[in-house]
């Protein structure tokens, strides 16, 4: 069974020994849109002052 490989897996290796640059794409677009960048203690009591706070009950 350890022998065993999906075509998925096996399309995957395909794919990765063709484009070798594709990991790093990835990573990068990944990088683009969640990994967030450490933010300045500037940046943060900025954001924290401009945060306007819930109401008790927010159907009233």
């Amino acid at each position: 069974m350890a022998q065993y490989k999906s075509n998925i897996s096996l399309f995957l290796e395909e794919l990765k020994a063709k484009k070798p640059e594709l990991e790093q794409a990835q990573q990068d677009g990944r990088a683009l849109l969640w990994d967030k960048a450490p933010t300045s203690p500037e940046d943060q009591k900025r954001a924290e002052a401009a945060r306007v706070k819930q109401k008790p009950y927010v159907y009233q």
